[in-house]
Parts: C-alpha cells; sequence; structure tokens
C-alpha cells in the first residue's frame, strides 16, 4: 500500500509503566501471524523498544520525534509505510507528557513540538488507543480516559485496552464506567507476570541478548488474540495527514566506507541513520569488539554507538585484537565514540561491583557505574570541532540518557551542548587528535527547517 494511504494508529498511555510495550507488541506479533505488514514506530527517543518492533513486525521500526526530528525529516520517515497495511506507533511516557511548553523549550532551530506522543497523533492525525492501567480503581477508570480524549484538540483517543484487570467482576465494573462515557473498550488484560519482559537499567533487555524472544512474542500474540479485538482496532485507524515537504537530504554519512562497532555492547545507533548512510552511498562494515575483532583496516572512519559496555567491560579490557586495531586506525583516520563507545574510548571504566577495566585510552575519560547518576533528555550540541560528517559550528539534535558518572575528562571540550531549556549541560564530550567522542546521540541535525 502506498504510505500516503496506509492507516495508522498510536499505542499510548497514562504514564509509563502502563503496559504500551507489552500491548503494542502483541498487536504487532498477533496482526502479522494473520498475514498483515504492520509498519512500527516508537515515538520518541528509544533504541531497545523498536528492536523489539522490529523482530515482532518482521520490518525495521523507525522513530518519530517532534522536538529533535525537523519536520521534514519525519515527514520522509513516515513513507518508510510503504508497502504496509498498518503503521502501528508506540508512544512515550504519558501521551502528553514532553519538555517544556511551546515558546519556551522548543525555540531551538528544527524544533516543531515538544516531544510528546500527542504532537505525533496530532501532526499525523492517527487515533490514539490508549492503554489504561486499571489496577486500583474500577468506574473511575473512564474518568480518566474521559480526560485524555478531551484534553487536546486535534489528539483523538478512539479507545482503550484496559490492562491489569483483576477479575472477571473488577473488569464488568471498569467496563461499566466506559458504558456511561460511550468510549470503546477494546479488550482487557489479566495480570500476567510470564508475559513480562526481562528488564534492566536503561529500560528492557536488548531482544539481541534474550534467547527466548520469540516464545515471548508467540506468547503475547496469543494474550492479544484472546483478549482483544483485533478487527475493532484495524477498524479505527486512519492514513496519516500528510503536509508537503522538501524531501529530507539523508544525514551525512561520517565517512565512505563505515567501521560500525555493533553487537550486544554497542548496538545504539538509530535504524534511520544507518539507513541515511546507506542512501548517501557509503558502504557499511560492521564488527564486533566482543568477539576481539578490530575495525576493517580498508575503512576511513571508525564509529562506536553506544550500548552496554559496562555490562561488558572484563571483556573488552582482554580484547587485544580489537584494542591494538582501534588504536592503530586512530593514528591514521578518524574515531568516533557516542556514550557506550565513548567511555569505551577512554581511559578506564569502573563497573558496578566497583571493579576498574581499562579501556582503550583514546581519549583521558573516566567513568564509574558503581556509584550510578542518570543524565537524561533532549540535547542540542554545537561542534567546537569536527566529527565525522560536520564540521565545527554545525548544530546537531539528540538526546542523552546513561547512568555513568564522570571522574576525569582531560580532553578538549568536543562541544557546547544544552538541554532542552537551552541550559548549559557539564557533559560536552572530549577530543584528542582524530578522536571524538561524547554521551550526546545524534537524531538530526538543527539546520534543516521543517
Amino acid at each position: 500500500m502506498d504510505a500516503n494511504r496506509t492507516p495508522g494508529l498510536i499505542v499510548a498511555a497514562p504514564a509509563s509503566g502502563s503496559g504500551k510495550t507489552t500491548l503494542t507488541l502483541g498487536l504487532l506479533a498477533a496482526l502479522r501471524r494473520r498475514g498483515r505488514a504492520v509498519q512500527p514506530y516508537k515515538c520518541g527517543p528509544d533504541y531497545i523498544d523498536p528492536a523489539f518492533h522490529a523482530v515482532a513486525a518482521g520490518r525495521p521500526s523507525f522513530n518519530l520525534d517532534s522536538w529533535a526530528q525537523s519536520r521534514n525529516r519525519f515527514e520522509a520517515l513516515l513513507g518508510a509505510a510503504d508497502g504496509a497495511d498498518l503503521c502501528l506507533a508506540e508512544g512515550v511516557m504519558g501521551l502528553f507528557d514532553g519538555i517544556a511548553a511551546p515558546g519556551d523549550g522548543i525555540a531551538a532551530p528544527g524544533a516543531w513540538g515538544n516531544g510528546s506522543t500527542a504532537d505525533i497523533a496530532a501532526a499525523t492525525g492517527w487515533p490514539v488507543v490508549l492503554v489504561l492501567d486499571v489496577s486500583g480503581q474500577a468506574q473511575s477508570a473512564a474518568a480518566v480516559a474521559l480526560g485524555f480524549a478531551r484534553y487536546r484538540d486535534g489528539v483523538t483517543v478512539a479507545g482503550v485496552i484496559l490492562n491489569k484487570v483483576a477479575s472477571e467482576r473488577h473488569a464488568m465494573l471498569v467496563r461499566d464506567g466506559f458504558e456511561q462515557s460511550g468510549m470503546k473498550v477494546f479488550g482487557a488484560i489479566g495480570r500476567d507476570e510470564a508475559v513480562a519482559i526481562p528488564e534492566r537499567h536503561l529500560g528492557l533487555v536488548q531482544a539481541q541478548e534474550d534467547p527466548n524472544v520469540a516464545t515471548r512474542l508467540a506468547v503475547l500474540a496469543d494474550l492479544v488474540e484472546r483478549n482483544v479485538d483485533l478487527a475493532a482496532i484495524e477498524a479505527v485507524a486512519r492514513p496519516a495527514h500528510r503536509e508537503p515537504h522538501t524531501v529530507a537530504a539523508p544525514l551525512a554519512p561520517p565517512g565512505q566506507r563505515i567501521a560500525l562497532a555493533q553487537d550486544a555492547a554497542f548496538s545504539f545507533i538509530y535504524p534511520h541513520l544507518v539507513a541515511g548512510w546507506r542512501a548517501a552511498g557509503a558502504e557499511i562494515v560492521a564488527f564486533s569488539p566482543l568477539a576481539d575483532e578490530p575495525p576493517d583496516p580498508s575503512c576511513d572512519v571508525a564509529w562506536l554507538p553506544g550500548g552496554y559496555p559496562e555490562l561488558h567491560a572484563g571483556k573488552l579490557a582482554a580484547a587485544s585484537r580489537f584494542a591494538d586495531g582501534m588504536r592503530a586506525f586512530a593514528k591514521t583516520r578518524p574515531v568516533h565514540g557516542e556514550c557506550g563507545g565513548y567511555m569505551t574510548l577512554g581511559a578506564g571504566l569502573i563497573d558496578a561491583t566497583g571493579t576498574r577495566h581499562a579501556m582503550l585510552g583514546l581519549l583521558g575519560l573516566e567513568t564509574d557505574f558503581a556509584a550510578r547518576r542518570l543524565h537524561l533528555g533532549y540535547r542540542s550540541a554545537t561542534l567546537l570541532a569536527p566529527i565525522p560528517g560536520y564540521a565545527t559550528g554545525r548544530v546537531l539534535r539528540g538526546h542523552e540518557f546513561h547512568y555513568a558518572r564522570v571522574l576525569a575528562q582531560t580532553d578538549e571540550p568536543l562541544a557546547e551542548i544544552r538541554d532542552a531549556s537551552g541550559v548549559p549541560v557539564a557533559e560536552t564530550g572530549g577530543r584528542r587528535g582524530r578522536v571524538t567522542g561524547s554521551f550526546f546521540h545524534l537524531i538530526d541535525t538543527a539546520e534543516t527547517t521543517a
């Protein structure tokens, strides 16, 4: 089906922890089982949920973001739905949760919203299916849903899926409230810890690390097929409102032939970046630091994305072929690291047990996970020096999400980095010779106008 005519829906909730991801994965797996080609999306910055989406749907899942992406980039990503029967987007946090109100935090170039799921719902016109955790309430759940349905013009709440229902009697009481409100109930899911997906400090355990992911998805598909009216869900989906837009140029590849670290320690890179690099003619050569593989010496740049180096610090510290290859590569060609990649380029990393592991030593960064501190939020970065693909002075948009505490950073700062309110943050990244890195995760450039 043409992307302009592909109907879509958004799975959202009043708050994090309501069951959005569980229900989204169950819907994707159940619809795929029925022969539907479903294009998954994730609202806001996130690496882990989209990886599960991709396994469940059999198609790459792309992030949609009203703060970090230009409107042109956003419109271009809606084109991924070509050939799909349905688009299904998972929301972020609560439906209306974002940064500061328009006029405060979104004044930076390129931003056209506050990063909320509601922005995506309003921009696309996709109806919202609200997942409600009804623990500890009955008829009052309908009042919550009704408030969400009336809160913002341009956002349509098509109905709800009740989650964590305690019993048949509980479900009857909750449904009674919805009958009075006139809102549609698409289904009700009982409390079932067996369908929980393992978690860790940045969210779910990665899809590639879960040996039981196929079984879990099958169980979720069964759960949804038993308890949710899938035909009614599909019936309320609507094609996106597409705005005229300039074709968004692919984000500049960091090189023509890119050595990209890819394994369980280095997996946090957005699919639209990789797709954009390939569209611009770049070739990507993957290598695994955990398998002690060095970057291919025929490449002209090495890129270490984020991930979980703290969980594999001992193995990385012992990977001598990887270390020797990276150090040799950095003598003649640029190397860049994002977040986990940045920490690996540093001098040392203290894991959660308090053990220090020597890293590559290409930068002077020392990080500590024994005394964790959450760093989270949107970021804009004005480069004080070039990184692969972008010149000094370029403004980039993205986010920061990690628990590492910086003990030392002895290199020249890489960028002036500000949060969504425009306040400078301490994590400036570092540069030394041809090596650069920061905790900043790239999503888009700020110069592309909406």
